[in-house]
């Protein structure tokens, strides 16, 4: 949806903006066609993005190789204090998913690492083989949403005990038989973006990026954020329209609403039919876009 994305940041040829999830650079280039004296920093943890982006020749381009919940600091580290537009494109890049030495895909066999940022103390084998029982519980039936989430959890540590997980294929061979018939893939996805989530931190990571857009926005700013999972869209729906992500409307001693962002429109954004059958990634998408006030 990068049309709906560009049009939802209602981009200022002077203005400042900012890609948190830059990837493969196909929004950030977008957002500079439009700029002419303004300026773009953009955020990726990646070492591939980074690559990526040093191949962008611009004096309105600066990459910060941090995560997004780093945002205010970077930017205050590059003179910006203030923004007229946030862009966060939740969830893993489709090279992320393609390359199986990263164990993201269900599809592909690899090391169980799952680590946005490769310098990271966490991988998923090392979730699965030294979490406890009721650790596992909760993270796959959490972030996850597994039905079955202690049946499996329990079965995960008999297994570890014969065998250490280290590959992806070690852990579908465990799932195969717990998954229900006819979706099994679905079921794969569900615990695997549960082990991604918590190798990256991500619902922190996201709370703490978006309670930062609110204090470095400018009045009429635009907060644009696309995400793929329930997790995810509830969060950025709830500081939308609360100021928080617990979802808990404070007002001030005169009753007004105490939040930084009013939503553009009251429901989320989805990808039409004809953008679902050309990436399939895109059936789950949700796509909020708030403005400051």
């Amino acid at each position: 949806m990068l049309k709906q994305c560009l049009e939802g940041l209602q981009i200022d040829p002077k203005g400042v903006y900012v890609d948190v999830t830059f990837g493969g650079g196909g929004h950030s280039l977008k957002i500079l066609e439009q700029l002419k004296e303004g300026r773009l920093i953009a955020f990726d943890q990646d070492e591939d993005a980074k690559e990526q982006a040093s191949t962008i020749q611009s004096r309105s381009f600066t990459f910060c190789q941090a995560n997004f919940r780093h945002m205010k600091q970077y930017l205050k580290l590059n003179g910006v204090t203030r923004v007229n537009g946030i862009l966060a494109d939740l969830g893993i890049s489709s090279h992320q998913i393609d390359s199986a030495e990263r164990g993201f895909s269900t599809r592909f066999d690899g090391p169980l690492d799952m680590r946005m940022d490769k310098k990271g103390p966490l991988t998923a084998a090392s979730v699965l083989n030294e979490y406890p029982e009721g650790e596992l519980h909760k993270i796959l039936g959490m972030y996850g949403e597994v039905k079955n989430a202690r049946t499996l959890a329990g079965l995960l540590v008999k297994k570890r005990v014969a065998k250490r997980f280290a590959r992806n294929a070690d852990l579908i061979d465990v799932l195969k038989p717990m998954a229900p018939r006819g979706k099994e893939f679905k079921y794969f996805a569900q615990v695997f973006q549960a082990l991604r989530i918590e190798v990256n931190e991500e619902m922190q990571a996201l709370e703490d990026f978006l309670h930062q857009c609110g204090e470095v926005m400018e009045k009429d700013g635009r907060l644009v954020v696309m995400s793929y999972h329930s997790l995810e869209d509830r969060m950025v729906k709830n500081y939308i329209n609360t100021g928080n992500v617990q979802g808990k409307l404070e007002k001030d001693f005169y009753g007004n609403k105490i939040r930084p962002f009013e939503a553009v429109s009251r429901k989320p954004i989805e990808a039409s039919a004809e953008e679902v059958e050309k990436n399939n990634r895109a059936r789950s998408a949700k796509l909020r876009i708030a403005k400051k006030t």
